[in-house]
């Protein structure tokens, strides 16, 4: 039998399942306005014996299907020791929040801090800026990637920059150099929290955003330590969650 995660995010819903440990199957879906449906939709033909649930939407889980729940906190800390052991610090930018989670040498969560009061420095908040762009939100860290430095972003309010980017533009502010200081702004809120929890690496970036390849060189730049990209960093969650099952079976 499978023991099962499910990281219920604000814009996809992940899946992973475990078989002995090794990871049997992987899913993902959109989180949509019915996330139970696609719950359901996920879940369906996963015959598990025991279900985690993590992420802001792991109560909703909880409430509908035979299934525990654990923060999101610790489903990171656990997904990103299993792929990267050794690791010190973990950064998640996701599509609500942003966590930044120091680990002990042994794995334990030892500090963690989170932005969860409002979009700015979040996935939201980049996807937003993009849209204004006009440019797909998985291009959108390339584009920024051909900017030069020396814009700033000053107000992380998501209405106000939004405002602030249509202005530099108006007023002949090259695209490509606006949409650098938008993800410099992104990136310099998340060192800030990585800086208050940790000074030791290396740094697992996993979330979504830790797809962007500006965020990734933005983070790179500012940081000390080594920094390290799962090959798909929107399932860490949900591997921890599985994890979390597996010692549960």
């Amino acid at each position: 039998m499978l023991c099962a995660g499910v990281d219920i995010g604000s814009r996809s819903i992940e899946l992973v399942a475990l078989d002995n440990g090794h990871v049997a199957t992987i899913r993902k879906v959109e989180t949509t306005l019915d996330p139970i449906a696609q719950c359901r939709r996920l879940l369906d033909g996963v015959s598990y014996s025991h279900l985690v649930a993590t992420g802001y939407g792991r109560g909703l889980l909880a409430g509908h299907f035979r299934a525990e729940t654990i923060t999101e906190i610790q489903a990171y800390a656990l997904g990103a020791q299993q792929l990267f052991p050794g690791c010190r610090v973990v950064l998640d930018i996701g599509g609500q929040d942003t966590k930044a989670i120091a680990l002990a040498a042994d794995g334990r969560v030892k500090k963690f801090e989170m932005n969860d009061r409002c979009a700015a420095g979040t996935g939201k908040f980049l996807e937003i800026m993009a849209a204004s762009f006009n440019i797909p939100l998985g291009n959108f860290g390339s584009f920024a990637l051909n900017g030069r430095k020396g814009i700033a972003i000053s107000s992380m309010c998501t209405v106000f920059a939004e405002s602030e980017v249509t202005s530099l533009v108006a007023k002949g502010s090259r695209p490509e150099d606006v949409a650098l200081a938008v993800h410099e702004s992104v990136a310099r809120r998340s060192v800030s929290m990585l800086k208050r929890v940790s000074v030791e690496g290396p740094l697992v970036f996993a979330g979504g955003v830790a797809l962007n390849p500006c965020i990734h060189k933005l983070l790179v730049e500012a940081v000390s330590y080594e920094v390290i990209v799962a090959d798909a960093p929107e399932l860490v969650g949900a591997l921890g969650a599985a994890l979390y099952a597996a010692n549960m079976a």
